[in-house]
C-alpha cells in the first residue's frame, strides 16, 4: 500500500510541477519514480524531506523570473528541471533510502540530511543571490564575477544557503518526529546547517575551478552551455566530464559526510 500511495502522491505532485512548467516530461518521470521510492521504501521523512527541497525550490526558481531569464541562458540547466537535474539532486538520497530500508541506521539519516540539506542551500543561493544587486566574487581570490557566472558568491546567496540547510534540518527533525523516528532537534539543526554549507560552497569552489566552462565567441561571457548567443562557445577551462550535475553529486556527497560527522559530535558528548 505504502507504494501505492507513494506512486499516486509523486504522479500528483510531478503532474502540477509539470503543468507549471517546473519539470520537464523526463523529468516528471524521474520525479515520479524518485518519489514513488521514497515513500515505498521508506515513510513520511524520506518522502516529506523531499517535497520540502523541490516545493521550495520551485517556489524560489520562479520568484524574481523576469530578472533571472537573461542569467539563465548561460546556465547548463534552467529552471525546468529534466531528468538528469531530478536525479542529480535527489538520487544519492534515493540510494540512501533504499539502503535505510535494507539496514535500518542513523548513518543513513544523517548523510541523507546532509544532501538535501546541501541541494536546496545550492539551489536557494542560486535563486536568491542571482537576485542581488551587488556584484559577486568568486569563492577564489575575491575577484568580481559576472552575474550568474560559476564559482560566484554573495551576502545574499549565502544567507540563503544558510536558511535553506536550517530549514532542512528543522524539517527533517518535524518530519522525522512525525514518523515516529524519536530524533533529537540540536543534532538535526546541526547537520542540516554544516551539510548544508559544505555542500554548497564545496559546489562554488568546484564551479569556481575544476568544473567544464565555455566561452561566449560573442559576448566573451564564461558560461556552461555549448551554444549562447546564437553562436557555438569554445571550450575554456575545467574538466571536460565534470558537468554541472556532476558537481552537485560531488558536493552532496561532502555535503552529506560534512552532516554525518557533525552528527557524531553529539553523540560522541
Amino acid at each position: 500500500m505504502d507504494w501505492l500511495i507513494g506512486a499516486v502522491c509523486a504522479a500528483m505532485v510531478a503532474a502540477a510541477a509539470y503543468r507549471r512548467r517546473s519539470l520537464s516530461e523526463s523529468g516528471a518521470a524521474a520525479a515520479i519514480l524518485m518519489g514513488t521510492i521514497y515513500y515505498g521504501a521508506g515513510n513520511l521523512f524520506w518522502f516529506g524531506t523531499l517535497l520540502l527541497f523541490f516545493i521550495t525550490s520551485t517556489l524560489l526558481t520562479r520568484y524574481g523570473k523576469r530578472r533571472k531569464a537573461e542569467l539563465e541562458k548561460s546556465y547548463a540547466k534552467t529552471g525546468r528541471r529534466d531528468a538528469g537535474q531530478v536525479f542529480a539532486n535527489g538520487g544519492i538520497g534515493m540510494i540512501l533510502c533504499l539502503l535505510h530500508a535494507v539496514h535500518p541506521s542513523g548513518l543513513w539519516v544523517m548523510l541523507y540530511i546532509g544532501v538535501m540539506a546541501t541541494v536546496t542551500a545550492d539551489t536557494w543561493a542560486t535563486e536568491l543571490g542571482s537576485l542581488s544587486r551587488k556584484q559577486p566574487r568568486s569563492i577564489l581570490g575575491g575577484r568580481k564575477l559576472t552575474a550568474g557566472e560559476s564559482g560566484g558568491v554573495t551576502w545574499l546567496g549565502s544567507s540563503a544557503a544558510a536558511a535553506g540547510s536550517l530549514l532542512i534540518g528543522a524539517g527533517g527533525w518535524l518530519l522525522a518526529e512525525w514518523s515516529g523516528m524519536d530524533p533529537s532537534f540540536l543534532p538535526y539543526l546541526a547537520a542540516g546547517l554544516t551539510g548544508g554549507l559544505v555542500g554548497a560552497f564545496a559546489d562554488s569552489i568546484l564551479g569556481a575551478s575544476l568544473q567544464v566552462m565555455y566561452r561566449c565567441q560573442a559576448c566573451g561571457r564564461a558560461v556552461e552551455v555549448s551554444l549562447h548567443c546564437g553562436k557555438a562557445t569554445v571550450y575554456h577551462r575545467g574538466f571536460r566530464w565534470l558537468s554541472n550535475d556532476a558537481v552537485n553529486l560531488i558536493s552532496s556527497l561532502l555535503g552529506g559526510a560534512a552532516a554525518w560527522g557533525t552528527a557524531l559530535l553529539f553523540t560522541l558528548h
